[in-house]
């Protein structure tokens, strides 16, 4: 197996402390500080622990403290309500004495009833995109001047650009993105843990987005990026080893946050997911 995937999938393999406490692994993504989807992830697993044959529809999390890479992370439970067909938990993600996460989630048991959605946007197949490592040479070559919107690092996910701002135009006021996505291997049948490595996923490009009029014309050394809170809901199944497109979108900017939404859909059209996520996005004096 890829070994960032089978990384991704060994940290959320959570030790259990107690019958509503668990310990996950950090991880250092390359900043020195915890990822926000790596706690939002563990945190969703910690919380489905603690459920039978329900799945999570919804969560929402508040993001609290950075949190340290290198330490251990540790998850209490609240079994908020178990009823007929909803069970909601609350979780809190904890270092020490410091609370670096509260996360809200909500399970529900498999029902039937209407069933609508919104359609996915027409874009180009994810084999006709370039990786995101060669789109961004792109936008270097054509803009060597202006500064990269995205930074590269190793990632458990292949990602490919379906569209990205012209490097030639002006910042956009309502910026936009379309990426695929999908895990660099198979991962176990297990709707569990899909919807787990998801929520993982689900915070990539978010704040990007949100931040992507000023990361297009302000050196990323000066900009102050962090993600305030994060909301998801869950649709439909997914196999995050296959392709999903991620639409983002971010209408509004101000009082030094940006605020995104995204839709997450399958290859066939399914809106399995959708997002939504304040940030910090704030000049350094």
């Amino acid at each position: 197996m890829n070994p960032l995937v089978a990384d991704l999938l060994h940290v959320l393999e959570l030790k259990q402390l107690g019958e509503d406490s668990f310990e996950g692994e950090g991880r250092d993504p390359g900043h020195h500080r915890l990822y926000g989807g790596h706690v939002l992830a563990q945190a969703l697993a910690a919380a489905y622990r603690t459920v039978d044959d329900r799945h999570v529809h919804s969560l929402h999390a508040y993001f609290l403290r950075s949190g340290d890479p290198t330490d251990h992370i540790r998850y209490e439970v609240d079994r908020a309500r178990d009823g007929i067909s909803f069970a909601s938990r609350r979780v809190s993600a904890i270092q020490g004495e410091a609370e670096l996460l509260h996360l809200s989630a909500s399970f529900q048991v498999a029902e039937h009833g209407i069933n609508r959605q919104a359609s996915m946007p027409e874009v180009a197949e994810p084999e006709a995109c370039p990786d995101m490592t060669t789109a961004l040479e792109e936008f270097r070559r054509v803009a060597p001047d202006r500064p990269r919107p995205f930074l590269l690092r190793q990632r458990p996910f292949e990602f490919r650009p379906a569209g990205l701002p012209d490097p030639r135009a002006e910042a956009p006021q309502v910026p936009k993105l379309k990426i695929w996505f999908r895990a660099w291997d198979r991962i176990p049948d297990d709707e569990r843990l899909h919807r787990c490595v998801l929520a993982y996923a689900s915070d990539y490009y978010l704040l990007s987005t949100a931040a992507l009029d000023v990361r297009l014309s302000v050196d990323p050394s000066r900009l102050q990026l962090a993600s305030i809170d994060h909301a998801m809901w869950f649709h439909r199944s997914v196999r995050v080893d296959e392709w999903l497109l991620y639409v983002l979108e971010s209408p509004s900017a101000s009082g030094s946050r940006g605020f995104a939404h995204g839709n997450i859909f399958n290859r066939g059209g399914d809106l399995v997911a959708s997002t939504a996520q304040e940030g910090v996005v704030r000049n350094r004096r």
